[in-house]
């Protein structure tokens, strides 16, 4: 089985220099007087959607447990004249998350929208997997995006007032091999989207994911040189995409115009839920044709 890559210093995905000036097709102000809370924050789409958010004019807090990562990402966004605000969280530990909501609260008097960006996984055969690792991912993956979706939902039923949350997944409808764990997480909050939707539809309250393919961000490091050479060939469009395409569709299903949206997946992959296949282990030889 191949293995993960060493640490790395090759730059990957969108910097902050390119995500405070990369062009978007929303308009200035579109989320002006709006709270948005991002977890994983300081990550690669949650950095990104973070950016874009605070530049459409949102009050952006954004969540992690890397004090040093999200006060840096709030440094450069003040610098840029953009408001945005920093809180650590364990998403793993409900009492951390409360502590997130109260704080959230206290210095906002509200929340609009949650983007829940915080997660992670490494690549490794299923059959290999330990059961240390398995409830790592699992608890993160699952159980800390649900912590995080009940403690929105249930803060807008005491005040009364709507919101809206997207769950960033993976594609779990076509080939993402050697990753079983992580699919079986997002699987179980794209199970979770789609119940809750209808349960909390009365409160005013809209549930969504987004399922991004083959997006180029710093967690590329964990894969080999191998697996992320293949990864353009995994969509007919036969390119990787950004961390700016999965910010405009959080934006998109988060924000006015997907207001008629919700229990829904929206695939951001290039297609390649239709055709292709990612190998985040690299592809195996028997599928080759060589082994």
């Amino acid at each position: 089985m191949p293995e993960a890559a060493p640490a790395s210093d090759e730059p990957f995905g969108l910097d902050d220099e390119a995500l405070a000036s990369r062009p978007t097709v929303y308009a200035p102000g579109a989320l002006a007087g709006q709270v948005a809370l991002i977890s994983g924050g300081a990550g690669g789409i949650g950095r990104a959607t973070a950016w874009l958010f605070a530049r459409l004019g949102a009050r952006v807090i954004v969540a992690g447990r890397s004090e040093a990562k999200l006060d840096a990402l709030v440094a450069a966004m003040g610098a840029r004249g953009l408001e945005a605000g920093r809180c650590a969280v364990d998403i793993r530990e409900p009492a951390s998350v409360a502590a997130l909501f109260d704080r959230a609260y206290a210095d906002h008097g509200r929340l609009d929208c949650l983007i829940n960006s915080a997660g992670g996984q490494f690549p490794q055969a299923a059959i290999d997997c330990s059961i240390k690792g398995w409830n790592a991912v699992i608890n993160t993956n699952l159980n800390g995006a649900w912590y995080m979706m009940q403690a929105a939902a249930q803060r807008w039923r005491q005040a009364g007032a709507p919101g809206s949350i997207v769950n960033i997944v993976v594609v779990t409808s076509h080939g993402l091999h050697g990753i079983a764990h992580s699919i079986a997480a997002r699987s179980g909050v794209i199970g979770l989207t789609r119940a809750v939707s209808v349960e909390w539809a009365p409160l005013g309250i809209r549930v969504n994911c987004i399922a991004p393919g083959s997006i180029e961000t710093e967690g590329w490091k964990v894969y080999s040189p191998q697996a992320r050479a293949a990864y353009p060939r995994s969509n007919p469009m036969m390119r990787v995409g950004t961390t700016w395409d999965i910010a405009e569709a959080c934006m998109y299903l988060s924000g006015p115009a997907g207001n008629y949206i919700s229990g829904e997946v929206l695939t951001v992959d290039g297609g390649g839920q239709h055709w292709g296949e990612t190998w985040t282990t690299g592809k195996p030889p028997y599928f080759e044709g060589s082994a």
